[in-house]
């Protein structure tokens, strides 16, 4: 079969054993740096993923994924829920109403954010159902004041279901300083761990009661939360309904409340990419190395190739299929070997976790207890692409240099 001569020699080179051990060392270890460096870029970023999807799924399953205000509390939010479902990309619309204030219980006190809920209609909009460890959002029934507590919150006031404890919220008044505190007694009536801060920080409630806290009429509520299928497009949707039902309406959305901790994610991935891409620009730059000592241990050879008729692009062309050659192997190796690590990377932290006895992230002090990974075909590609772009690119020198040789001083002293 035909091959240019450019492949056809800088494959012979490649495979050929070297006089010069050293040399074939070199290539080598080039070859695992670079498979060792696209290996943990993919494990990495996979695991950065994971835990992205992980805290999407908690966080973002708790708080709303858009809400539709009005400048007063909503006498009839049924209306509003109706034309919000009305666009394709609302699964639920349901009412919801938002507070802060301060627990307090035996001397001890912590802020906490109070969302008054429908107990029937919240499953349709959050996954808090799925997490309750102790008692049932049933369990919140209008004019009882119960409430339903974080796993965080309840360890640390040490309370469990019965117990009661004062809600501290603040109120306007004519006096002084035009702020009052108010006080009320709940009760706790369950206990939810989804594995975020929302553990330490949200506590529930029933809609009624929280209208009488806040001295409304007991159908009111202050807005109509809202599922959607696609988080990211929350901002434009929320707005559309918003500016649909007229100007005394407002929308916010996740991206307002949990916006910082996600964009910090994202940016935490790209500089961790970075970092890790040095890896693999240190490896595939042991390319260059690789390609002078060659080219100085084959001067005499190009010397001859050139005397027979071999152009200096030929000769230069003849080092980047050996180096790149390099690179593409090390690439694929590293690819296969970092695509399979990510895939099975919870199985092997627990079995570490098994046979040290240690665990690696302890439900007591990380939110996530095991090691999620999500595999993204992009990410690979894109590792890919920078792994094998690195090593052409460190072809280019030792190749130049190797076209520059001169028949006549090559030949010298053979």
């Amino acid at each position: 079969m035909f091959r240019p001569l450019s492949i056809f020699i800088g494959t012979r080179y490649t495979r050929a054993k070297r006089r010069n051990h050293f040399i074939s060392f070199i290539a080598l270890t080039s070859m695992i740096g670079l498979a060792l460096g696209v290996l943990a870029m993919i494990v990495v970023l996979s695991v950065m993923n994971g835990f992205q999807k992980e805290m999407s799924t908690r966080i973002l399953g708790m708080v709303p994924h858009a809400s539709i205000l009005a400048a007063q509390p909503l006498d009839y939010w049924q209306p509003v829920a109706a034309a919000a479902l009305q666009h394709p990309q609302v699964t639920a619309a349901v009412p919801f109403t938002e507070l802060e204030g301060m627990l307090s219980f035996k001397g001890a006190m912590q802020p906490i954010q109070i969302s008054g809920i429908d107990p029937q209609l919240e499953p349709q909009v959050s996954i808090i159902a799925e997490h309750m460890q102790q008692g049932r959002l049933a369990d919140l029934q209008p004019g009882e004041f119960g409430v339903v507590l974080g796993d965080v919150t309840a360890r640390r006031f040490r309370l469990n279901l019965g117990d009661k404890l004062t809600l501290i919220i603040p109120e306007r008044s004519s006096a002084a300083g035009g702020v009052t505190p108010r006080l009320q007694r709940l009760n706790v009536v369950g206990v939810f761990k989804v594995g975020a801060e929302l553990d330490g920080s949200l506590a529930l409630i029933h809609l009624a009661d929280a209208a009488q806290m806040l001295r409304w009429q007991p159908h009111q509520v202050q807005s109509v939360r809202l599922a959607l299928k696609d988080l990211y497009q929350a901002p434009q949707v929320s707005s559309a309904i918003a500016q649909q039902l007229g100007a005394g309406y407002r929308a916010v959305d996740w991206t307002l409340t949990q916006g910082s901790l996600f964009s910090a994610m994202k940016m935490e991935k790209t500089m961790i990419g970075l970092l890790l891409l040095l890896i693999v620009a240190v490896a595939a730059f042991n390319i260059i190395a690789t390609l002078i000592m060659v080219v100085a241990d084959k001067g005499g050879d190009i010397a001859i190739l050139r005397t027979l008729g071999a152009t200096p692009a030929q000769i230069m062309q003849i080092f980047m299929v050996q180096g790149t050659l390099i690179g593409f192997v090390g690439t694929l190796v590293g690819a296969v070997l970092g695509v399979l690590a990510a895939l099975n990377v919870s199985t092997l932290v627990a079995w570490i976790e098994r046979v040290s006895g240690q665990h690696v992230f302890s439900s007591d002090v990380y939110y996530i207890s095991n090691l999620p990974s999500d595999l993204q075909s992009a990410d690979v590609l894109l590792v890919c692409a920078a792994g094998f772009g690195l090593s052409f690119l460190a072809t280019l020198y030792p190749s130049w240099r190797a076209a520059q040789i001169q028949p006549a001083e090559a030949l010298r002293y053979e």
